[in-house]
């Protein structure tokens, strides 16, 4: 395999859907309310996705040092892990993407306070240092949150309310507090993946002392928790369409609900753990179908 395919692995690829599904949706809503940008939303786009790919990279190299990746983990292979990538290259490309990061997410303050209040710079400059250290701190540090149970509650924060919140208001220099209803429910939608994700990894997140909320509660509840965040998504989103109706077009997300469904049934059914694994790449997809058909609808 040639480096630029080992590393283009290492990005998780399947992974950027769902990171652009906030953006997608923030950028949608903001379209709704009459005022967009394409700089605005393809900056918050290019940031969104650099924040992904350091979070997967970090994500690689800290497991690989905690010891969570091992001959027993379960789903793809990973690059410091199998030996394709050393620790010290992986480290060298998690703090590249930090870098990209910065400059991305510095475009994309600059460009959408303009013409308001200086705080405001501050303060998105501020939740853009508080984004790169999340991303790297999940699996990263001496007390990486990702193996305390607080990845979900981080998921719900930046892949949902910071994602399109923070979209909706740099474009359209407005609040609206029911955009929280919507990126409640895609936030949600991200944490399903997650979910799946450490459904899959619960023994070995056992045996090496990865305490996420699914080794908390166990396999029977943590299937139950994902049909009841994936419920409460779509109720999130019906709510949202209801307090701004205008047209019957807005409930178009709803020919999405089918995917969700038909997952939903399959994995209820899966014992053996490996066999989730695709239903992550699943689930990210639908996600970003979900939020197009949501902010399509708003528009049509």
């Amino acid at each position: 395999m040639s480096r630029v395919k080992i590393w283009i692995k290492a990005f998780r690829l399947r992974t950027l859907p769902l990171a652009m599904s906030s953006i997608i949706l923030g950028g949608f809503i903001s379209a709704f309310d009459g005022r967009f940008s394409w700089l605005i939303t393809l900056l918050a786009v290019s940031t969104t996705l650099l924040l992904q790919i350091l979070s997967n990279l970090a994500n690689d190299y800290g497991d690989y040092k905690t010891g969570t990746d091992n001959k027993d983990r379960i789903g793809p292979e990973r690059s410091v892990q199998s030996g394709q990538i050393t620790a010290f290259q992986m480290k060298v490309a998690v703090y590249l993407f930090i870098f990209l990061s910065f400059i991305s997410g510095s475009a994309l303050i600059y460009f959408g306070t303009e013409g308001i209040p200086m705080s405001n710079f501050y303060i998105f400059f501020g939740l853009g240092i508080l984004a790169i250290l999340a991303a790297v701190n999940y699996t990263v540090g001496k007390n990486p949150y990702g193996y305390k149970g607080f990845g979900d509650i981080f998921v719900l924060i930046f892949f949902g309310f910071i994602g399109v919140c923070g979209t909706y208001y740099l474009n359209t220099h407005m609040l609206n507090w029911t955009v929280l209803l919507a990126a409640f429910s895609v936030g949600l939608m991200s944490m399903a993946v997650l979910n799946l994700n450490n459904m899959r990894d619960i023994e070995n997140d056992q045996k090496s002392g990865k305490i996420t909320l699914v080794v908390k509660m166990g396999s029977k509840m943590s299937m139950i928790y994902h049909h009841i965040i994936i419920i409460i998504a779509i109720v999130a989103a019906t709510i949202f369409v209801l307090l701004n109706f205008q047209s019957y077009f807005q409930f178009f997300f709803i020919i999405t609900l089918p995917l969700f469904i038909k997952d939903l049934y399959e994995i209820k059914k899966i014992e053996d753990k490996a066999k989730l694994d695709p239903y992550l790449k699943k689930q990210a997809i639908n996600t970003l179908l979900y939020s197009v058909a949501f902010g399509a609808g708003l528009l049509i």
